[in-house]
């Protein structure tokens, strides 16, 4: 009888599961889903600054505030976006998850 599961089979299963974790490490990184949401939030508050009448921002004492809100929004969220692009997310050694 021949065993169903070879060395190089659960080898490469192992591997394969193993890109696929470090796939979803990346995807689900909390640096880009803050970006994200600030950018998208910041675009919008932006756009709203742009269109914000003379009443409204004599109501904020003559300040846009909708403007600078959303210009700071959209640094912060090009911060975070800029922070993954550099430092991504490094992979898991298999010594790591073996000591856990």
């Amino acid at each position: 009888m021949s065993d169903s599961y070879s060395d190089k089979n659960v080898q490469a299963e192992v591997s394969e599961l193993e890109t696929k974790s470090v796939t979803a490490a990346r995807l689900f990184d909390i640096r880009r889903i803050i970006g994200g949401l600030f950018v998208v939030y910041g675009v919008i508050v932006t756009i709203a600054g742009f269109t914000a009448s003379d009443d409204e921002i004599d109501k904020a004492q003559g300040v846009n505030i909708n403007l600078w809100t959303g210009l700071g929004m959209l640094v912060l969220g090009l911060f975070f976006l800029t922070w993954l692009k550099l430092r991504p997310t490094a992979p898991a050694s298999t010594e790591e998850s073996a000591q856990e």
